[in-house]
């Protein structure tokens, strides 16, 4: 009897509570590079859960992305995932929790996974192609009617692994752009867009592509930045 105790228990799989206003479900998932900063990552996210009044559920378990799981949840981060995070019916769970109204945020490299799957390249805005060795650049923002940009600098400057994108939507609304000539190794030119939202058939998409240091999980601004773009995706 304890043995099928215990089994139910590390078998049942965690759910939103009702106590919570909001519910959030954070998957790190990686089948490619694994960042050191994930754990950071999933903790500065319940800290600011805990300050919301939200229920946080961190995941790396694919198996969790059905209809019946993810219906209960009022948004979604991806979370420095990378590679091939999902199965077939797992893709289609997530395209269904969009078209249901849901929201997504991705953070830094999950515009680094799913290149075989042309609907996420859509879902999230772009992929990433290349980066060069970290190191402090400006970044401008572009729209500061945002939550997610509003208590930002015009010119805000810091330190961070900065990606290259490729297959950029048209459709993505640019909240911060690189300015290529503050560092070396930037290939985009005068457009680099490094944070966007959308509306994207039916859900709300936002992300950044900052968040690759661990120091980057305890720096106000940035805190501000991923909360507010939290924050616009929920239902």
């Amino acid at each position: 009897m304890l043995f099928f105790c215990c089994f139910l228990i590390f078998s049942c799989k965690p759910t939103a509570n009702k106590n919570h206003s909001k519910s959030i479900l954070v998957y790190s998932a990686t089948r490619g590079y694994r960042h050191e900063s994930i754990k950071d990552g999933i903790k500065a996210i319940k800290k600011i859960a805990q300050a919301k009044n939200w229920e946080v559920v961190a995941t790396e378990d694919s198996s969790f992305f059905t209809n019946d799981n993810l219906r209960k949840f009022s948004g979604i981060v991806f979370l420095n995932t990378t590679g091939d995070v999902l199965n077939d019916e797992e893709q289609k769970a997530l395209e269904q929790y969009i078209h249901n109204g849901g929201g997504l945020v991705g953070i830094h490299a999950a515009a680094d996974c799913e290149y075989n799957w042309p609907w996420y390249n859509k879902l999230i805005g772009a992929y990433f192609e290349s980066h060069p060795a970290q190191q402090v650049a400006t970044l401008k923002v572009m729209d500061k009617n945002h939550p997610a940009t509003a208590n930002l600098p015009a010119e805000w400057t810091r330190k961070d692994e900065w990606y290259n994108y490729k297959s950029v939507s048209p459709d993505i609304k640019v909240l911060l752009a690189l300015d290529e000539t503050s560092y070396q190794g930037g290939k985009m030119g005068s457009f680099h867009p490094s944070s966007w939202y959308h509306s994207f058939e039916g859900g709300k998409v936002f992300y950044t592509g900052l968040g690759h240091t661990k120091e980057s999980y305890t720096e106000p601004l940035f805190l501000d930045h991923i909360t507010a773009g939290i924050e616009s995706v929920l239902r």
